[in-house]
């Protein structure tokens, strides 16, 4: 359903909205679907989730608002749940169907989700365990699902990259339906379960082998967890119910060798100096107020762990060390509002990049990446500086020294994005498409090339000034194709529109930042070497 708001809206009422939506979104294909799936002896996707994390542990849900404005509302969360967690202490990426959408069937926005959580275990070097109930390709929507580079078939390229070259641990459990193609994700990872009674893995469904070959069987014949186990020799394990399914599954995950050491030092997690709940107060309604970035900071990072590098030079961009939840991370943020300058230099607006911050934020990602340190992007910039000055000083090869900087470090890449990220800004802040490794947003986040207002300036200024030269206004025609322009555009700005086209990973208030972007960050340190993408550096580098 689309966004209805355009006025200014405080970070609390937004975390409001977000949090009804969210519950919504949650409940998948809705109650009457849930008690029906019970009723089978079966588990929800997010049941199972939790029955296979560590109790307690967090669940970094990747994905959860995808396509929840498209398909009339019919397609809550794009069928399937993927995310991270915790199972016996050790990060997980989990990828669940979720049998009460449409059977679990895939819209095209799945396979995107898949994909993600896939590329995720690829880059963070984590095991990836797929949750398998569904009933394969929507078929009305077929043509975005099953062609193209990025199709289903890209599903099983990701399966079979981890298991010959990547050696990433791949458990599957089939716990419900796993039809035609959908076959080969089990089947291309190491090992497969199988629930008795309720399960079937086939290329084909008893309706489409009688139609095709003439044969009549029965689906426990064809495919059923007893066959698989016993007669072909596809499954590995054949499991009761889903419970003992998921049991299965966490004694495998505790098999598993363990990961590498950590290329960082990790201390013990101390307490913000701020609550994060003072997040509410410090962001103004208004986004194009100032406030103070480092009160926002204090809200996130471990108290006293903020040492800020070059602090008096550059000062509208934030380079510093420091710590969340124990883990250090070179940070680089922006400033808002009017930045004093020293000496007789005029102030410089917080959230612009200059030439001197550009180049004091390249030098600064360059040594942490040196030094195998995270980086942190919290990310508040309305984009370059522009003007004959701005020119006239080398912005543009400043510029592309921070993107070269930023798209080449090998260390993990984080983004927060606080309320703008706007224009080549965002690009250079460690934007998606520079692959950071997460990339979340607080409610009031603001993903776009510029805002209404300007929008509106830009399309209708010709007209607005030949209306004021000939002393008109403009009349209620033209006042509503105006604010028809604004709306829309400050509709596609809002946080929530970006998360359903996976443009971030999550939308977070501010009270769950901290534990989950430790568990993003503890995913991130399970790969010690470097990368770029989803893909592990190996040999000697420039």
């Amino acid at each position: 359903m689309p966004l209805k708001t355009t006025m200014p809206q405080s970070l609390e009422h937004l975390t409001a909205e977000l949090r009804e939506l969210e519950a919504r979104l949650r409940l998948g294909g809705g109650e009457a679907k849930i008690e029906r799936l019970h009723a089978q002896g079966k588990l929800t996707a997010r049941e199972r989730i939790a029955g296979l994390l560590d109790p307690g542990s967090p669940f970094l849900e990747i994905g959860l608002l995808v396509a929840y404005d498209r398909y009339d509302g019919q397609a809550p969360a794009a069928g399937v749940v993927t995310g991270i967690g915790r199972c016996h202490g050790r990060e997980i990426v989990v990828v669940a169907n979720d049998p009460t959408v449409k059977a679990g069937a895939w819209f095209p926005e799945t396979i995107t989700k898949m994909l993600r959580a896939q590329e995720v275990a690829m880059r963070c070097r984590v095991p990836i365990v797929y949750l398998v109930d569904s009933a394969g390709v929507n078929l009305p929507y077929q043509g975005g699902v099953f062609p193209g580079q990025y199709g289903a078939a890209r599903l099983f390229y990701y399966n079979s990259l981890m298991r010959r070259h990547l050696r990433i641990p791949q458990l599957a459990a089939v716990m419900g339906q796993c039809i035609a193609g959908g076959a080969y994700l089990p089947a291309l990872s190491d090992v497969i379960v199988m629930v008795e009674g309720t399960s079937f893995m086939g290329l084909g469904g008893v309706n489409l082998v009688r139609g095709a070959t003439g044969q009549t069987s029965d689906p426990e014949a064809l495919g059923g967890a007893r066959m698989h186990t016993t007669v072909s020799g596809v499954a590995h394990y054949r499991e009761p119910d889903d419970a003992a399914c998921l049991a299965r599954l966490r004694r495998l995950v505790a098999e598993l060798p363990p990961p590498p050491p950590r290329a960082v030092s990790v201390t013990p997690a101390r307490p913000p100096r701020r609550d994060p709940r003072e997040a509410y107060r410090i962001l103004p309604a208004d986004h194009r107020l100032p406030y103070d970035v480092e009160a926002l900071l204090d809200t996130l990072l471990d108290a006293d762990s903020f040492d800020e590098f070059q602090a008096d030079y550059a000062r509208e961009m934030i380079c510093a060390h420091a710590r969340v939840e124990g883990i250090p991370v070179g940070l680089i943020a922006n400033r808002r509002g009017l930045i004093k300058s020293t000496g007789d230099r005029p102030p410089r607006f917080g959230g612009i990049v200059y030439r001197e911050s550009a180049e004091k934020v390249a030098y600064f990602i360059e040594t942490c990446n040196r030094h195998r340190l995270p980086l942190l992007f919290v990310q508040d910039v309305s984009g370059f500086m522009v003007g004959v000055e701005a020119e006239q000083s080398g912005i543009i090869r400043a510029g592309a020294h921070f993107v070269e900087a930023m798209a080449t470090a090998t260390v993990p890449k984080l983004v927060l994005t606080v309320n703008h990220a706007s224009g080549a800004g965002y690009y250079a802040m460690a934007g998606q498409g520079f692959d950071p490794n997460f990339i979340f947003s607080l409610p009031t986040g603001r993903m776009g090339v510029m805002e209404g207002e300007s929008a509106v300036m830009a399309l209708f200024s010709a007209q607005l000034e030949r209306l004021k030269a000939e002393g008109k206004s403009p009349d209620a025609d033209l006042q509503a194709e105006m604010d028809a322009v604004r709306a829309t555009y400050e509709a596609q700005l809002d946080a929530r529109f970006a998360a359903a086209r996976g443009f971030c990973d999550a939308v977070l208030p501010p009270e769950d930042l901290r534990p989950l972007l430790r568990l993003a960050l503890e995913t991130c340190l399970n790969q010690p070497g470097p990368h770029l993408g989803p893909f592990v550096l190996t040999g000697n580098l420039p």
